[in-house]
């Protein structure tokens, strides 16, 4: 596949091809004439656009459409066939790996292999083995990967290749190393936006054009799409929201400042305090557990929510009125149509949900949040990983 087709081509052909292929990512498969009409382009320049893009082997001729009457035409989508995207979403302690197809559609997936997250020549390694690990299990060559995608947490400048929180200590981007390893285009992400991106893409949005994707996992972050685009910021470090000091308590966050959201809406928060109240004597179906001195993790504590450990339940109950009155805010700032909720702690699905629903009633202004969806992750535990696929094949063709 020739990539780099919508970036040398010059004018206006060039504009309606990337135009072409983000309908087909967006909305699926034409007819010429759907396109001539979505685009406001006459039906001659589009049959020879979408010709070259046959050519240049982006998009497939699938066959007639069957219709009630009349002339049925050919339809058009992107070719399946035209490369893969390899998503990896790295963690504090293991990594998902995504392969997508060039159509978007899932052809792999490798789920939480185990994975220390550290700022050290070992802990890269051990990432760039994984991910060619992966490669060589399933039946695609190395040429056939069109590029690569990470999702890390904390601050990533996606236009630079750097990131600020792991794998520093040389001044060359994160992006350049891992390209020198893999030998394809790799493109690092915030895990926040990359999950706001997969879950645009492939998940619970429907045509919405301005969604908050807000990932309560071990941290608290956050992605926005705004008018159909995914919202960076100037420096590249839009969506912490995790550190809005919206906070009156005394926690200090990993930041080094206090009254972080943070500190009282994410998984750390909801780990913190179940083991506080655990050390208080409350009682749960994990007491046994921490009287014995094994170690608790947060799985443990949302495995404890979902088999109805009241404690387990309560603390849950509490972040989530905290992490509601906050997206009341973003509601009354932004008046987004969807606000999906995603990241490890969603897998409790309700019990996260209800108390984050009362608190935007309570604290939102009507007149705004009844334009406001709130839906749970569609993708779930695979939306960082997918969305690293998205985006990658989003930036290598130039749509992003």
């Amino acid at each position: 596949m020739r990539a780099s087709f919508l970036s040398s081509t010059d004018g206006r052909s060039a504009s309606l091809k990337k135009s072409i292929i983000t309908l087909c990512i967006n909305e699926g498969d034409y007819s010429l004439a759907d396109l001539s009409k979505e685009l406001n382009t006459s039906i001659p320049t589009i049959t020879k656009l979408v010709g070259e893009l046959i050519d240049e082997g982006f998009i497939v001729d699938m066959g007639k459409q069957g219709t009630n009457g009349g002339r049925r035409p050919s339809i058009y989508g992107l070719n399946p066939s035209a490369g893969y995207f390899v998503g990896t979403e790295v963690t504090r302690d293991s990594i998902s790996i995504a392969v997508t197809n060039f159509k978007g559609q899932l052809v792999d997936y490798h789920e939480a292999i185990p994975f220390v997250l550290e700022n050290s020549e070992t802990s890269f390694r051990k990432l760039c083995n994984c991910v060619t690990g992966v490669i060589e299990k399933i039946d695609i060559s190395r040429d056939d990967v069109q590029a690569f995608g990470f999702n890390l947490s904390g601050r990533v400048n996606n236009e630079t290749g750097y990131c600020f929180s792991y794998f520093i200590g040389e001044d060359r981007p994160i992006a350049s190393f891992l390209e020198e390893e893999l030998g394809r285009p790799v493109y690092v992400e915030n895990d926040s936006r990359a999950m706001t991106y997969g879950e645009y893409i492939c998940g619970v949005a429907n045509n919405e054009e301005d969604m908050l994707f807000i990932n309560v996992a071990w941290g608290l972050g956050m992605g926005m799409i705004t008018d159909g685009k995914l919202s960076y910021g100037k420096s590249g470090f839009s969506g912490e929201i995790g550190h809005f000091p919206l906070l009156d308590n005394d926690q200090i966050c990993h930041c080094g400042k206090t009254g972080c959201l943070e500190t009282g809406a994410s998984g750390s928060a909801i780990y913190r305090i179940f083991m506080e109240k655990l050390r208080e004597g409350r009682a749960s179906t994990l007491s046994d557990k921490f009287n014995n001195g094994e170690e608790i993790s947060l799985n443990d504590i949302l495995n404890a929510v979902n088999e109805e450990d009241m404690l387990a339940i309560e603390v849950v109950e509490e972040i989530g009125s905290v992490l509601g009155r906050a997206i009341a805010g973003l509601i009354n700032i932004f008046n987004p149509e969807l606000v999906v909720i995603g990241g490890t702690v969603s897998q409790v699905k309700e019990y996260l949900l209800l108390p984050i629903r009362s608190a935007i009633q309570k604290y939102s202004l009507n007149m705004v949040n009844k334009d406001t969806t709130i839906k749970l992750s569609k993708l779930g535990d695979k939306a960082g990983a997918i969305g690293a696929c998205m985006l990658s094949r989003s930036k290598l063709l130039g749509l992003i």
